[in-house]
Formats: structure tokens, sequence, C-alpha cells
């Protein structure tokens, strides 16, 4: 697990290593988690499932855009969005994809959420949309979690009352700009992923919700895809939307 320690060490050094990947931090960026890399792996293998010529993968809550620059890196046959909501993420990214010569490639934008591709012709189009959202919960980050915030911002951690917020507005906000059979990942806190599972079975959406385990055998990646194309061609239609219900409390959030 990360520590205020390593997280200082690794701003006053001002690089980390992520999938390989030499990048830039600075304060006002989250520091990129060696856990991340499970999310960045089941990206590439969700791009690499995808029967087009030209990906196009969306990087949302893209903090140092170490995802949109790992991937753009292994998958450099896709086109590329990075979007996060603070000047400080959106800095630190665009300096990572200038010194990785990845500015053909990738887009940085800003704004809150899907805000920043608005307006863009990306509505119906995008195949993958990655996101590492914040999924801590408030009371959390106000006692055992408080060391978290010693060094990096709140926005990279707090994810609400019960630290599902963003995760709930992307189940939402996503499908507009998913094409029919797109897929979209998440990371999660240990104990988390049943209840974003219960969340995007509800929102009657989206298709084939998987948990994705790491070593030790903890959910911390679920990936979903909009009801259309299946991988191997053939059609599916997900359920009629249901109405909408209570959150489920969720889990730990540990990040």
């Amino acid at each position: 697990m990360t520590t205020p320690e390593s997280t200082s060490l690794a701003y006053e050094r001002g690089r980390v290593t992520f999938m390989g990947v030499d990048l830039h931090v600075a304060p006002g960026a989250l520091v990129p988690r060696q856990e991340t890399e499970l999310l960045g792996v089941s990206a590439l293998a969700a791009i690499g499932a995808c029967h087009t010529a030209r990906p196009r993968v969306v990087d949302m809550c893209c903090g140092s855009g170490n995802l949109a620059c790992a991937l753009a890196l292994q998958a450099p046959h896709g086109q590329y969005w990075a979007s996060d909501l603070t000047d400080g993420c959106v800095a630190v990214t665009r300096r990572n994809v200038e010194q990785l010569g990845l500015s053909a490639r990738v887009t940085v934008t800003q704004g809150d959420l899907f805000a920043g591709l608005r307006g863009l012709g990306l509505e119906g189009t995008i195949d993958v949309v990655v996101c590492n959202p914040p999924y801590i919960s408030q009371a959390k980050l106000a006692a055992e979690r408080a060391e978290l915030l010693e060094h990096e911002p709140r926005e990279a951690f707090d994810g609400g009352p019960y630290g599902l917020t963003i995760h709930q507005r992307m189940i939402r906000e996503a499908s507009a700009f998913l094409r029919p059979g797109g897929v979209m990942l998440f990371e999660v806190g240990l104990g988390q992923g049943p209840q974003l599972t219960q969340l995007a079975t509800r929102a009657r959406v989206y298709v084939d919700i998987q948990p994705v385990c790491n070593a030790a055998g903890e959910v911390r990646v679920v990936s979903m895809r909009t009801a259309g194309s299946t991988p191997d061609g053939t059609a599916d239609v997900a359920p009629n939307r249901a109405p909408d219900q209570q959150q489920p409390p969720a889990g730990n959030g540990i990040r």
C-alpha cells in the first residue's frame, strides 16, 4: 500500500514508474499506484478485443495521465482522450503526454467528467472508457484514512458519502459516449465490487458485468459493456431500465 512517506518521496523525485513507463508527478495530481496496473492491463485486453482499426479510448479522472499514456504506448493503434476536473491534474497529464511524444495520439481535456468531451463529436463512438475515480468515503477520509490527504489532493480520494458517487455518475453519463458494445472499466476499493455490480445492473444499460481480481483474490476492477455487439460479433440487448433505487452502502474503499 502506498504511504504518505512514499508519496512525499515520489513528489520530491518528481518521477514514478507505471506499467513500465517513466512519468512526471507533482503535487495536485495523485501519485500512480502499482495496484492500478490491474486496471491498465484489463483495459489493454479490452482494447485488443476491439474490432476496429483505430479504437477510441477515454481515460476519465486521468490524474497524472498514467493510464492514457501507458495504454497509448502499449496499444499505439488507438486514439486516446484523457480528462480530469482540476488544473493540477490537467497540467501534469499534458506534461507527460508531451514528454512521451504522445501528442498525436492523446488529447487532454478538462471538465466535470464528460463535460470536457462534449462538442468533440465523440458521442456514441467510444470503444473503451477506463476510470480510476475517487472512491474513499468522506467519513473514512475524516478518520482512519485522513493520512491520505497529507500530500495528495482531496479530489483524488473523496468519493462522497458512500465512496461511489463518481462511479454512479459515470454509469449514468458514459452510455451516451460509448458505442453499442463499448466497454467501461473501473478501479474499486476493497469491498466495493458487489455494490458497483449492483449499481451497474440497476442501470439496465450494461451487460457482461465482470469483477477482476488481483493476485490476492481481491476484486479491484469491475468491467461492463453496453448492450450491442459482443466481441464475437453477435448482438445482445440489455433489460428494460429499472426505477431508481437507494444506493447500497459501499465497502471499505481502501486504496
